[in-house]
């Protein structure tokens, strides 16, 4: 194989080296693929380079083991040499909350440039039904090779859970879907060789429907918890309590459980990319989704009233009152802050006069501000028991192991995530 400008040679490319890319490089990698790696951040790739991870999930030795077999580059020239080009590029909201798919769009215009016959194509980037056919194929089809006769093409919704211990990329089940028969077969052939259980599905549309079903499911559950946490307070009824009672019915139920708000990638972002297509194609509403927005978006508002009536029955105003807030990325024990909830609570607070504070063990400095709104950097409280005792209210927002282990004993605190036990602590 001819090296592409000097470049390394592969037999895998992976576009896109975040929470997705970076692990499926090292599945690949250990099953024997020579794996480069395209990311257009410079600093990500000087990192990888060196043996620096930047995911939570990747350990740094994780990435230094394996450099004899994977390489780092800003070099678009090394897809030339691939033989299969996996996609994991950020599919993000816009500001009026329609799917942005400019990152996907860019990659496919690159691709077009550069991709040789016989090359497989996978799109792994979360999208709406009919992106892989209606928007990715025409531009990988820019250079003048022909899906279904020079190229393979197919989709595959990635399923990665940060910070989950017994799921990863080896053993959770890969649905795949190909523009052709033959795209998913080959495309199956491919992540066959380095997970264990692969799932053809029908076409593209319904690899990508099934990512958005599974998240959407979640979404308007979490909603439902979300509604019935605030009137069974209300009522005077223990949810969780509740939520442990139902959950011993072998069959027929699925715990879910109330929060602060939704966080990460996919719970906030998946479902408005569902009902964006229901919307632009068939012109109504899909009104699950656009209820389950309305309440999940409203936790962080409840979150601060909560908070203010706990202030209230102690006597004093939210205005100038100290709440130390515990835990600020969007899930336990990693430092990814994408989406979290935490933000939009602070903001609240902020708004009533309130001195907000944090403590994470993963952030040091935090933006305690939405995206598009002026940086409001905050550093965190270095000793976790001193902040709390001196605080006005303490709430926790993030189920870190830090905040699990008794420290917080006799501290009365309003806990957003059911972990803490004890009469100083008042449940969500």
């Amino acid at each position: 194989m001819v090296l592409c400008g000097g470049g390394p040679v592969s037999d895998v490319v992976v576009v896109g080296l975040g929470y997705v890319g970076l692990p499926l490089v090292v599945e690949m990698a250990a099953a024997g693929h020579r794996v480069v790696g395209l990311d257009r951040d410079e600093a990500v790739v000087a990192g990888l380079v060196a043996g620096r991870s930047h995911v939570d999930d990747v350990a740094d030795a994780s990435v230094a083991a394996m450099l004899d077999r994977f390489t780092p580059t800003v070099d678009p020239g090394c897809i030339r040499d691939a033989e299969v080009v996996v996609v994991c590029v950020p599919t993000p909201l816009s500001g009026d909350g329609a799917p942005d798919l400019g990152a996907v769009a860019a990659v496919g215009r690159l691709l077009g440039e550069h991709l040789r016959p016989g090359t497989l194509v996978v799109l792994e980037s979360t999208t709406y039904p009919g992106t892989t056919e209606d928007l990715f194929q025409p531009l990988i089809e820019g250079g003048g090779l022909r899906v279904g006769r020079e190229l393979n093409l197919a989709f595959s919704p990635e399923r990665v859970d940060p910070g989950n211990t017994r799921f990863g990329i080896k053993n959770t089940p890969k649905v795949v879907g190909g523009v052709t028969a033959a795209c998913t077969q080959r495309a199956a052939e491919f992540y066959g060789g380095f997970v264990d259980t692969v799932v053809p599905a029908k076409g593209t549309r319904e690899a990508e429907m099934a990512k958005l079903l599974e998240n959407t499911y979640r979404h308007i559950n979490i909603a439902l918890v979300n509604e019935m946490a605030r009137f069974s307070h209300e009522l005077g009824i223990d949810l969780w309590n509740v939520i442990e009672c139902a959950r011993t019915k072998p069959f027929g139920f699925q715990a879910f459980y109330p929060g602060p708000g939704v966080g990460g990638h996919c719970i906030p972002i998946d479902p408005n990319y569902l009902s964006h297509t229901v919307q632009a194609r068939l012109r109504y509403p899909f009104r699950f989704v656009e209820l389950a927005q309305e309440i999940n978006a409203s936790m962080p508002g409840y979150v601060a009233r909560r908070i203010q009536d706990r202030l209230n029955d102690e006597g004093k105003a939210v205005r100038g009152s100290t709440v130390l807030l515990l835990g600020v990325t969007y899930k336990a024990d990693i430092a990814d802050e994408r989406e979290s909830p935490a933000v939009p609570v602070a903001e609240k607070l902020i708004a009533m006069g309130a001195d907000v504070r944090f403590h994470d063990p993963y952030v040091t400095d935090w933006n305690a501000a939405s995206r598009g709104e002026p940086l409001r950097i905050i550093k965190a409280e270095p000793d976790l028991v001193a902040a709390a005792g001196k605080a006005d209210a303490v709430v926790l927002l993030q189920a870190h192991e830090e905040y699990l282990g008794g420290l917080l004993d006799g501290i009365p605190i309003l806990d957003t995530r059911g972990v803490l036990r004890g009469d100083a602590v008042e449940r969500l």
